[in-house]
């Protein structure tokens, strides 16, 4: 048989694992009870971003952590914002200003 009109020889690629979102499967079901209060949370708020449902999100993340099923890092790193302790949180001195006003 020719060759002729073949590609050639394919170049070689070595696959790269992604940084996030490549960890163990939950083939136990762990933190399966977790993940059905997440989803059915979301079917009641139509996809919106409630705070309800990203609690829900972050102790499930916080479950696989904890399990082992995925590695260990900050929730500030997964997308969550830590609330403040205090309300003002400068020794009791209120801040004004306009949302997105840099404050030197």
């Amino acid at each position: 048989m020719s060759t002729f009109g073949s590609p050639g020889p394919l170049p070689s690629t070595k696959p790269v694992p992604p940084q996030r979102g490549s960890f163990p499967l939950d083939h136990d079901g762990e933190c399966k009870h977790i993940m059905t209060a997440y989803i059915d949370c979301i079917k009641k708020v139509k996809g919106m971003n409630e705070d309800e449902c990203r609690m829900l999100a972050k102790s499930y993340l916080g479950c696989r952590m904890d399990r082992n099923l995925m590695a260990k890092d900050s929730f500030k790193n997964l997308g969550f914002k830590e609330k403040p302790k205090t309300p003002g949180g400068h020794g009791g001195r209120q801040e004004t200003g306009v949302k997105g006003e840099l404050r030197w």
